[in-house]
């Protein structure tokens, strides 16, 4: 097997579909030799901000001079970002071998009468075995969706669980009320564990806090009056760190942009002090260096100046709220718009949001089964604005309208992960990031 066998074996396991529960991936971590229990371990679910909370703990204790792997799904441009340890993806070498060994695993199972792992099963057991070889001192683990089922969940005793914000997202399969979405998400927590619970309203806590009395769990509520912002710009957020019982922090930066990531950025210093509270070092310096220098690719990433092109993977009603209200902090002048969205997420919700805010859009088809087609999305537009709207066809066709924009044009995509990846790639290619 070479590495495009690799990635084949893995991606034709789509086909499965996503099927939640935990049998599967239980009796494939028994034939890997339950590699799923080699390390410290931070669960982290929720709806939006799983992926940055995510960042910012993984940098911080990577910073502290620990073996830090990082667990996140989707990947933006390569396959390997899914799966790192102190910010570098996994060889293709290793990922290749540990395919192999992981297929050979899932025949085992089928021909034991399994059904067979789904594509993210596959995807997590490659990492743990990858992550147990490489003998890390810590996992910062993101689950792919839900929690109670999710192939994450096969872990026994996170050293600490986080949820971060809950809201409308999957409600096929976990529920279509917030409360139900919760009670997944709480799925996570463990007998005699610790949770951290990310600012939210109380009929979301309650449903958290009810869950963690069951299992006998201590649970930590980020509180937003522990933080205050100081000043930001294009460049970045500073705030205080009013909570000092524990740690006793200078003015932080973090290079991420939005109300709701600062509230990410408490909710990853609360899940720190309970680290520091455990025993483990974490230095004063090394939460100022890990938040200054944490990325989240493709979460609104200012990727190029004159023009202002901005890239955001806000993809449900939530992450695009948050992401044009980001805008509207940073940006006053109308904005020409990429967009391209999912069937399943609300698209006309989410145009209620981005209309008021375009001069233009130009609308895109995701790469996605799942996908509304450009031209179907620009009909839905024209039902609801007479703005000038284009489909495209090609990704190719935005590059001479980008490059034909004036140096003070505000270019912003948005509307899916799946799309942001390729435009990513697709923009450094041209070299339309001088931003990066």
């Amino acid at each position: 097997m070479n590495y495009d066998e690799a990635l084949q074996f893995i991606h034709s396991t789509y086909k499965f579909g996503s099927k939640l529960g935990l049998e599967r991936i239980k009796r494939l971590m028994e034939l890997l030799g339950n590699p799923q229990d080699c390390c410290k371990i931070i669960h982290v679910a929720g709806t939006n901000g799983k992926g940055s909370t995510c960042n910012l703990i993984h940098d911080v204790l990577m910073e502290s001079g620990y073996k830090t792997g990082l667990f996140i799904s989707p990947y933006l441009e390569e396959f390997t970002e899914r799966i790192q340890i102190n910010k570098q993806k996994i060889d293709k070498d290793s990922l290749t071998r540990i395919a192999e060994l992981v297929r050979d695993k899932v025949n085992t199972m089928v021909s034991e009468g399994y059904d067979h792992p789904t594509e993210f099963e596959v995807v997590t057991a490659i990492g743990f075995k990858y992550f147990q070889e490489q003998n890390i001192d810590f996992l910062v683990l993101e689950v792919g969706m839900g929690g109670r089922f999710d192939a994450t969940n096969v872990i026994k005793k996170p050293l600490l669980s986080v949820i971060t914000s809950i809201s409308y997202d999957h409600m096929e399969q976990l529920g279509n009320t917030l409360e139900k979405i919760a009670f997944e998400k709480a799925g996570i927590i463990k007998e005699n564990s610790t949770v951290i619970i990310y600012p939210q309203t109380i009929n979301i806590t309650n449903v958290i806090k009810d869950v963690a009395k069951e299992k006998n769990a201590k649970v930590y509520e980020a509180d937003k009056s522990n933080i205050e912002k100081t000043k930001s710009d294009i460049t970045g957020q500073w705030f205080k760190y009013l909570k000092r019982d524990v740690f006793e922090l200078p003015e932080l930066k973090i290079n991420l942009l939005g109300e709701h990531q600062l509230l990410n950025a408490l909710t990853a210093l609360s899940a720190l002090e309970i680290i520091k509270d455990k025993g483990y070092d974490i230095s004063t310096k090394s939460i100022e260096n890990g938040f200054s220098n944490c990325k989240h690719p493709g979460r609104f990433e200012i990727i190029n100046k004159n023009p202002y092109v901005i890239l955001d993977g806000g993809h449900n009603i939530d992450g695009i709220r948050s992401f044009t209200n980001t805008l509207k902090e940073y940006f006053k002048d109308k904005v020409t718009f990429f967009f391209g969205i999912l069937k399943d997420k609300s698209p006309e919700e989410a145009l209620q949001l981005i209309l008021p805010l375009a001069k233009e859009i130009y609308t895109l088809t995701p790469l996605s089964p799942r996908a509304l087609k450009a031209a179907d999305l620009a009909g839905l537009i024209k039902k609801y604005s007479d703005i000038k709207v284009i489909p495209l066809e090609n990704y190719e066709d935005m590059l001479p309208i980008i490059k034909n924009a004036g140096k003070n044009e505000i270019i912003a995509f948005s509307g899916s992960l799946y799309m942001i990846g390729n435009v990513r790639t697709l923009l450094r290619n041209n070299g339309i990031t001088n931003n990066l």
